[in-house]
């Protein structure tokens, strides 16, 4: 079986072709404020929290988690921006 052609990635890559730069950043800001405000919620969120350890370092971490995706978002940004 020859795998040289993939129709998925084939037709994923057009597809990222056509979508110009100005449409990618508006996507990635959009998903930039929206994980922002998710680790802004966390981080208040485990600061309430003193009766469960446990559930305050889980919200801790997923504040963390979304702090390297808002960092990843701001590269991917920076990169489109140029």
């Amino acid at each position: 079986m020859n795998h040289d052609k993939d129709y998925d990635r084939d037709h994923e890559e057009v597809a990222r072709d056509q979508m110009n730069a100005n449409a990618l950043t508006q996507i990635l800001e959009s998903s930039l404020e929206i994980e922002t405000e998710l680790m802004r919620t966390y981080i208040i969120t485990a600061e309430r929290i003193h009766e469960d350890p446990e559930l305050r370092e889980r919200l801790q971490n997923f504040a963390e988690g979304n702090a390297k995706r808002t960092r990843q978002l701001m590269d991917e940004l920076s990169n489109i921006k140029g």
